[in-house]
């Protein structure tokens, strides 16, 4: 497929957001429980920060939507706007920190196609251009294989505060 990539605007905000939502419910599903897909949603999905911040990007395939991520300066490592607890928009410093890889879904027409390959590397590059050295992110378990192909290690294995844990591993890679 022929995949072109932009940076997302506030008007795609709905697109986005229902393609976060068709991503968590069936890509999840070989990797956690029903109550753990569920669960993730309170962690996962759109910080509108980074799409303020002009990091976020969408990849299209004949205009349709096949998958969005981006790449932050701040703190935070993941979540989205609902997910107050996790937020800090306290700038990074690129001499000491970690650019942060965020918020990566993939339409589940178009997973095992490149869409995720796209977006890592033009977050990548874009963050390296931005001084970073490396880069981090809260990957799912779903997303893990892709991440460990791309060079990414883990870091640390967590589970999401909750009535209901969501296992999820901290990854880093350098971006020399």
């Amino acid at each position: 497929m022929n995949f072109t990539h932009r940076v997302a605007v506030a008007a795609d905000i709905p697109a986005i957001s229902a393609l976060m939502a068709r991503a968590i419910g069936a890509l999840q599903g070989d990797f956690l429980t029903p109550a753990q897909v569920e669960a993730s949603r309170a962690v996962m999905g759109l910080d509108t920060q980074l799409i303020a911040d002009g990091t976020y990007l969408l990849v299209e395939a004949d205009g349709r939507l096949a998958g969005c991520g981006g790449w932050s300066r701040r703190a935070t490592l993941y979540g989205g706007d609902h997910s107050t607890a996790l937020r800090d928009a306290a700038l990074l410093d690129p001499v000491h920190d970690a650019a942060r890889i965020r918020a990566m879904y993939t339409d589940p027409y178009f997973t095992r196609r490149g869409v995720g390959r796209l977006v890592l590397s033009v977050c990548e590059a874009t963050a390296r251009e931005a001084g970073f050295a490396r880069a981090e992110m809260m990957a799912t378990l779903a997303g893990e294989p892709l991440y460990r192909a791309c060079g990414y290690v883990p870091i640390e294995w967590i589970e999401t505060p909750g009535e209901v844990p969501v296992p999820m591993i901290r990854m880093g890679k350098a971006l020399g």
